[in-house]
């Protein structure tokens, strides 16, 4: 994308959001307190925090992540000590007070892409995952049902995945009926913006299939920049970019635009940073020269850490108004992060678009829910 249109957007929605957020009330901002959504996603598995010590007053849904379909039957294979997580993670969550609607979540980053593309490719294939997935919700105590394909490959495999969405929403809608139950929420993680424009296989989303068929979807508003771009300093999750596109400010209107609603728009926030070592520590903004990835396994460090790294470090914390994010730096250490303040901001911004509001990836980042609770 040119830079000029990248310059418009940024001072558009600068101004838009200033105009906003000063005013008393907001007439685009038309979601009403009981149907936001604050969602977070639980890494399986995650000894730092159990589900019983999650703080449910900060959330309205949480996400267990991830669970795979077989490769060749398309069906969830539950292992006995998975079972026994899956029930333990639904039990816990909704007796706690107040209790949270629970969702599983299919795929995730590190899934095999091959395993869908597989599945949406035959009505046969497309239907046993479909008719697996809506037993483990039942079987489990699930409220819903997450897909968390990262990502589609091509214009077919869109197409794909808007015919599965229709037939996975019949299919949930028949099973409520059939047994008087409530109708499951079926939701999906995306990208951050409706189209794959920095790919070279241009593609879109299949939007109308998603308006019609999910309940919302969780716009993956974070890694943008990190340690696979090795000479520059980035802010991994901007809000704005002067420079290019990758922000959340446009992908969120990019989706408005191609004709989703606000009401089933979720913006994604990050509870980690990414990190990388400056070429030289007098130069420090975005987009400073570097020479490699920073402290942190491959270049990430969760909120929690940066927080110990901040104080062990004597770091000095650096908010930069022009992509609304924070950086820290200690020598030739730098990381790119969300705190409390650019996370406000966000979230204004979110509630100024008219949008259902957040989630964060992941629960277990926080630091003594430090971020969680700005909402």
């Amino acid at each position: 994308m040119a830079d000029f249109k990248g310059y418009y957007n940024y001072y558009y929605y600068l101004c838009v959001f200033v105009i906003l957020t000063t005013t008393t009330s907001c007439s685009m901002a038309t979601t009403s307190p009981s149907d936001v959504i604050k969602g977070a996603y639980w890494p399986s598995g995650a000894s730092d925090l159990p589900p019983s010590s999650i703080d449910t007053t900060l959330f309205t849904h949480i996400y267990y992540a991830f669970l795979s379909p077989n490769n060749v039957t398309f069906k969830f294979d539950i292992s006995n000590s998975t079972a026994s997580m899956l029930l333990d993670f639904t039990s816990t969550l909704h007796a706690k007070k107040p209790p949270v609607k629970t969702l599983f979540s299919i795929g995730g980053a590190g899934e095999d892409l091959s395993i869908f593309s597989k599945m949406v490719s035959s009505g046969h294939s497309r239907r046993s995952f479909i008719e697996s997935s809506i037993e483990v919700a039942r079987k489990f105590g699930f409220n819903g049902i997450d897909l968390d394909w990262e990502s589609p490959q091509n214009p077919k495999e869109m197409e794909n995945l808007g015919l599965l969405l229709h037939e996975w929403r019949a299919m949930v809608h028949k099973e409520s009926k059939a047994t008087g139950q409530a109708p499951l929420l079926l939701t999906a993680a995306m990208y951050f913006s409706v189209d794959f424009f920095l790919y070279d296989v241009q593609r879109s989303y299949p939007v109308d299939s998603i308006g019609k068929n999910l309940d919302w979807i969780n716009a993956m508003c974070y890694d943008y920049h990190g340690g696979w771009e090795t000479s520059t300093t980035g802010a991994q999750a901007a809000l704005f970019d002067p420079k290019s596109n990758v922000s959340t400010s446009y992908g969120l209107q990019s989706w408005i635009t191609a004709g989703l609603p606000p009401s089933k728009l979720i913006m994604g926030l990050p509870l980690y940073g990414r990190t990388w070592q400056l070429k030289d520590p007098r130069s420090h903004d975005v987009g400073a020269p570097t020479v490699g990835v920073g402290p942190g396994s491959d270049g990430v460090l969760t909120y929690s850490m940066v927080e110990a790294f901040n104080k062990v470090n004597n770091a000095m914390v650096v908010y930069d108004m022009e992509t609304v994010s924070t950086y820290s730096i200690a020598g030739t250490s730098w990381i790119g992060y969300d705190d409390t303040k650019s996370t406000i901001v966000k979230i204004k911004f979110a509630q100024a678009l008219g949008l259902r509001e957040y989630f964060f990836w992941a629960v277990n980042g926080d630091y003594n829910w430090k971020i969680s609770t700005q909402g």
